[in-house]
């Protein structure tokens, strides 16, 4: 689930067969272990669990043709809790307190092997049981999670970043819905963490104070035609642009063409922060001009792991710090 940590991309647009688009602002490579476990209290058809390998201990094989197995009527048991967590940038300290209480609270912890490494040691070994797969299972996983608190379990999914941005909230309600069950039934919660775009804006001064829109290049998801059509409006316009997603091997002409659509659009001098790793050990954060841009494409610096953050017309650079201007300076004198 992921907005993703800063420069994370969220796991849903994940590139599969690509570079780790889960593993974005998370960092690090993605894994083939999983962790993941069935026992008779997470198993759909009674209570002995005679059904729980084929409704929720293992993974289905291809996420574009899974389809929901139990149903919410296949479970005996009094459902527990489900929720979606965020645990932000991927420090511990920048979980917020309440992301860091609910997974205390939590029976299971569900989520990408990337994410779950991002959680404190202290936390994990709260939990009764980790369920962890690789990149792409995104699907599988989620639906994991939604037979284990069917099941009777209080349950964390997670993800880097923010539950609802480019994550799996939405989709946990839709695989909610579809087996028949409801949110309240669930007591269905969000806990927000910070989003990649404020916690990597943060790495370059203030480049989001006014109006700004993120947009993702993946095209996983997303019909490339569509991403387009989105950039071109909101480029012609004052926004300021957070830029998720924005390169891998198996996409490189989406980055070159968003770098042209913008250029069409802004002037090459204005400014571009570029915040790879946030919160890692490769964490490496520029400051360029929206012409120098395209040719970053073929370093290291602009990856899975990379958000990027285009200033407007407005914005400006001084000491080493993007600027946007709110407005203040039209009303008051400083």
């Amino acid at each position: 689930m992921s907005d993703t940590t800063c420069g994370a991309t969220d796991e849903s647009s994940g590139n599969c067969g690509g570079t780790a688009d889960e593993t974005a602002t998370d960092g690090g490579a993605a894994t083939e272990n999983t962790s993941a476990s069935s026992s008779p209290s997470c198993g759909a058809g009674g209570s002995d669990g005679s059904d729980a390998a084929s409704s929720c201990g293992a993974s289905k094989a291809d996420a574009t043709d899974e389809k929901v197995g139990a149903t919410a009527d296949d479970f005996d048991a009094d459902p527990g809790r489900l929720f979606a967590v965020g645990l932000g940038p991927g420090q511990p300290e920048g979980m917020t307190e309440r992301a860091r209480a609910t997974l205390l609270e939590a029976d299971h912890i569900v989520g990408y092997t990337t994410y779950i490494d991002l959680i404190p040691d202290k936390v994990t070994e709260a939990a009764d049981e980790l369920y962890d797969t690789p990149m792409c299972g995104e699907v599988s996983r989620t639906e994991e999670a939604v037979d284990r608190a069917l099941a009777g379990n209080d349950v964390a999914i997670v993800g880097s970043g923010d539950p609802n941005v480019y994550a799996l909230g939405g989709l946990a309600l839709e695989i909610i819905e579809s087996k028949g069950a409801t949110a309240s039934a669930l007591d269905f919660e969000v806990v927000p963490g910070v989003p990649a775009a404020q916690s990597c804006a943060a790495r370059v001064g203030a480049p989001l104070v006014n109006d700004s829109v993120s947009i993702s290049l993946s095209d996983h998801l997303t019909p490339m035609a569509d991403i387009e059509s989105r950039l071109r409006a909101v480029a012609a316009e004052g926004f300021t642009i957070a830029i998720y997603n924005p390169w891998s091997r198996k996409r490189r002409e989406n980055f070159e063409t968003a770098c042209e659509i913008l250029l069409e659009h802004r002037p090459a001098d204005t400014p571009v922060g570029v915040v790879h790793g946030a919160g890692r050990d490769d964490e490496s954060v520029k400051i360029v001009e929206l012409g120098e841009l395209k040719s970053l494409g073929e370093t290291d610096l602009v990856d899975m792991t990379t958000t990027l953050l285009v200033g407007n017309e407005e914005t400006y650079v001084w000491d080493g710090r993007m600027i946007t201007p709110r407005g203040y300076e039209s009303k008051y004198d400083y």
